[in-house]
């Protein structure tokens, strides 16, 4: 008999078993997969972004999956206790751009092993490649597992950190979601997020564009009367399907949802190539250029404003002849440009699948979770954390803290609960 069963072991489960060990509880971590800590190795590029550093405010704004329901789990154990953690196992972290929280020594390895140490040290079993086929209740109340063995483990409390839907190979394959059901909890519609954006932009079809990328720019999602929906600033890069880069993974959601909401085949998005510059500044500063060498061609003269490539695209699309030389070239064509260059068209028509997602929007619905503990409304001894839960981030170091968070709430919690 366990005081605590951890189901899963990604960041939310590991994290979940270290607390429940600290305090005081007999802790089981089953995992399907032959190791533990997938995700962890592979997150950051593996470099292993283990959190960010931004204040509670921001934090909770780059959480648009349920934010606000991480003011309680926060309050347990927020970024700034995962720096501490961290720090006190003899990992030493360096904060980078936006926030961004790495180990020194730039490797997941180190987390990840230096994580698994401190689960052994607190006595917590680990059993690998060991699926669990459903939880056992009884009178509304969790008693344990059976495993796909067959064998019933027995336990006062279960938490599953089973993760979501998205990167199927870590082991997310959305294994808790009927666990849930039968306990009497609602699952959310699933949805792929922070996810490639596939386009029906001609420029997809003759791979003008394949490859090149974008720094700085500005993306924007539009409802189809051309009102924004969300405009984020980042990096970004056109692919033989779409686009892809922290800018478009951020937008990506609101790609998915407003393609639902609006039941159109398209969704308009605009690039911002120069986000200090409005489209006069740009017209200015192109007839500058023109006329300040007049006899060259309008090729020559502007390159190096932007990516060649792309001014190459603008040049045929907008039907501009860049071998005019720029005294011939009339302002009609320097105004299609600047607007061209301050908002460049996009025709959205989709994201990749939930599987290839790096995060799953949805899941079991937070209404019915107590958010100071983790635990269920509806069952009795029942525990969620991670992305099993209706809970998504940003990239950036905000998934991976809402996971330590929540796991570590859901694992004190239920040591608490098991050793009453």
């Amino acid at each position: 008999m366990y005081d605590v069963i951890v189901i899963g072991g990604g960041p939310s489960g590991l994290m979940a078993s270290v607390a429940a060990a600290k305090n005081g509880a007999k802790v089981l971590l089953l995992d399907k997969g032959d190791k533990l800590g997938r995700k962890l190795r592979i997150s950051g590029g593996g470099r292993c972004n283990v959190t960010n550093r931004m204040e509670r405010k921001q934090l909770i704004e780059n959480i648009p999956g349920n934010g606000r329901f991480m003011h309680s789990p926060f309050a347990v154990f927020d970024n700034e206790s995962i720096i501490a953690f961290f720090e006190g196992l003899g990992i030493r972290l360096k904060e980078e751009d936006r926030g961004r929280m790495f180990p020194v020594s730039d490797s997941s390895k180190d987390v990840v092993n230096t994580l698994l140490k401190k689960i052994d040290s607190l006595g917590v079993k680990k059993r690998v490649n060991t699926p669990v086929k459903t939880i056992l209740y009884e009178n509304n109340k969790t008693i344990g597992v059976e495993l796909c063995s067959k064998e019933i483990v027995r336990s006062k409390s279960v938490i599953v950190a089973t993760g979501g839907m998205s990167m199927g190979h870590t082991g997310s394959t959305g294994d808790g979601y009927p666990w849930a059901k039968k306990a009497g909890h609602t699952i959310t519609e699933l949805y792929p997020t922070e996810v490639p954006i596939t386009l029906a932009d001609p420029f997809i079809g003759d791979q003008s564009l394949q490859g090149l990328s974008l720094r700085g720019i500005e993306l924007t999602v539009l409802r189809p009367n051309g009102k924004k929906i969300i405009r984020h600033e980042g990096d970004m890069i056109f692919t033989h399907f779409g686009i892809s880069g922290p800018a478009a993974l951020r937008c990506s959601q609101f790609v998915v949802k407003a393609l639902k909401k609006f039941k159109t085949p398209t969704i308009p998005m605009t690039i911002k190539l120069f986000p200090e510059q409005s489209a006069e500044s740009l017209f200015q500063a192109l007839v500058k250029r023109a006329k300040a060498e007049p006899k060259k061609t309008l090729k020559t003269a502007l390159k190096g404003m932007a990516p060649e490539r792309l001014l190459l695209y603008l040049y045929q699309s907008l039907e501009i002849d860049s071998s005019e030389m720029c005294a011939n070239t009339p302002h009609d064509a320097f105004r299609k440009l600047a607007s061209a260059l301050d908002a460049l068209p996009l025709h959205a028509n989709g994201t990749l699948s939930i599987e290839k997602a790096f995060v799953t929007g949805g899941g079991v619905s937070i209404k019915e979770i107590e958010p100071k503990t983790m635990h269920s409304k509806k069952t009795t001894g029942l525990y969620f954390c991670g992305e099993v839960l209706d809970i998504h981030g940003y990239t950036g170091g905000f998934n991976i803290t809402c996971a330590f968070s929540t796991g570590y709430t859901a694992g004190q919690s239920a040591a608490l609960f098991a050793n009453k």
